[in-house]
């Protein structure tokens, strides 16, 4: 069976796939690969871009590893196992009245997957996921399940919220969550003289905030994001729902990205009538259907955190290097925020950040547009997200991360014979 990521990027060939069930299988399979020398790899749902999950070795599947395992209301905590996707977690949690405080814009990702690359959202008081993680259980590399918490292995968990699947197999995570709420969305079209002018405005008036640059345009689509009780939600109607979020978003969009691929040079044209079109829209619904969306046109992507204090600067450069090239760019670059945390290998590890996404269709070649881009966000002190496309190495990935040395010190110490390691982390992390 071939391993492939969702965008079709990364292949790998285990040599044999085992679906664990039990924590006790998953501890046999690690036993028995660092017997024999291998290597085994316990994969997400693949979409991640890079190889990071990529199994080098035997693939453990995570499917016989879900749901929810504890919740306690006193605390404020849910625990699940670690096979979990988030979507399933997130109506879970609804159906017991309770939410996660922040997540990313899909939630396709297991909650291992999503907390080992960093997956973040945007503004609130935390933007990680992993920073809302406050326990975990792992199978080290030598066969040991440990468990993590602020008071039994705090070192642990401090450095396993972001582990990049270096430090063990992940077997259930708990996360403090909060009385569930609902989010009032207002999207709005802006130009771009107006999103930079008002950028400091919009982000203090709404407690999340979302943006969509159309390259080759001067326009933008914002989407602020505010808390509202979730009894006072206003949804879509369902019609609208399908026509705006399915239908165009995903049918229509993806169709004529395909078909842009063919005539690169309509795309000028093709994103300035697009970004014209755009209206803007008012809904509310509970947090995870207002955080997240589907998307079914696959893409390739890389995505940058950037101090926030740099980031518009960072944002005009980047457009200005696309309007001096003759590259044609389909897809809108995303543009979030992020307090500081105190992940280590978080991209917002110790500073306010500003995050620029940069899309591609899968059918499109993305190498020239990223190698343009990436300079660019590096030079500004950029931290790339783990799990999206990145030339990066550990040599010019240490310097960026104040504790990368004690992450290394924890991988020696909980997987002395890199029964974990694959040809990515081996890039990232070293050998």
């Amino acid at each position: 069976m071939q391993w492939r990521n969702w965008s079709g990027l990364e292949t790998a060939d285990p040599t044999r796939v085992v679906t664990p069930r039990s924590v006790e299988e998953v501890v046999a399979a690690v036993a028995e690969a660092r017997d024999d020398g291998g290597r085994v790899k316990m994969v997400g749902s693949g979409h991640s871009f890079t190889a990071i999950s990529a199994p080098d070795g035997v693939m453990l599947s995570p499917t016989g590893l879900t749901g929810i395992t504890a919740v306690d209301r006193e605390a404020l905590t849910v625990t699940a196992y670690a096979g979990t996707q988030l979507k399933h977690l997130n109506v879970a949690l609804e159906h017991l009245g309770l939410s996660l405080h922040n997540m990313g814009d899909i939630a396709e990702q297991t909650l291992a997957g999503a907390i080992s690359t960093g997956t973040h959202g945007t503004g609130g008081r935390v933007a990680g996921i992993a920073a809302q993680v406050v326990g975990l259980t792992l199978v080290t590399g030598t066969g040991e399940l440990v468990t993590a918490t602020a008071d039994e292995n705090p070192d642990v968990l401090d450095l396993a919220r972001v582990g990049l699947g270096a430090l063990g197999i992940l077997v259930t995570i708990t996360f403090r969550v909060e009385p569930l709420f609902g989010l009032e969305a207002v999207e709005q079209p802006m130009s771009w003289d107006e999103f930079r002018g008002s950028f400091d405005d919009l982000t203090r008036s709404a407690d999340h905030v979302d943006a969509y640059w159309f390259p080759h345009t001067d326009r933008l689509l914002t989407k602020r994001n505010t808390r509202v009780a979730v009894d006072a939600v206003r949804p879509l109607p369902r019609w609208r729902a399908w026509f705006d979020d399915d239908f165009l978003q995903n049918t229509a969009f993806g169709a004529l990205t395909a078909a842009a691929n063919r005539a690169p040079d309509v795309i000028p044209r093709m994103n300035r009538v697009n970004a014209r079109l755009l209206a803007p829209r008012t809904y509310s619904d509970a947090a995870h259907r207002v955080f997240t969306t589907e998307r079914r046109v696959v893409f390739r992507e890389m995505e940058y955190a950037v101090p926030r204090a740099d980031g518009l600067a960072v944002l005009a450069e980047c457009r200005r290097l696309v309007e001096a090239s003759d590259l044609r760019i389909s897809f809108p670059v995303e543009l979030r925020v992020a307090a500081a945390d105190d992940v280590p290998l978080s991209t917002a590890h110790g500073r306010d950040s500003f995050y620029l996404a940069f899309h591609t269709h899968r059918a499109a070649p993305h190498e020239e547009y990223f190698a343009l881009m990436e300079p660019v966000l590096r030079a500004a002190g950029g931290r790339p997200h783990w799990g999206k496309v990145h030339t990066r190495s550990r040599a010019d990935l240490e310097p960026a991360y104040e504790r990368f040395g004690d992450f290394l010190a924890m991988r020696d110490r909980l997987d002395p014979h890199r029964v974990f390691a694959n040809p990515y982390l081996e890039r990232v992390l070293g050998p």
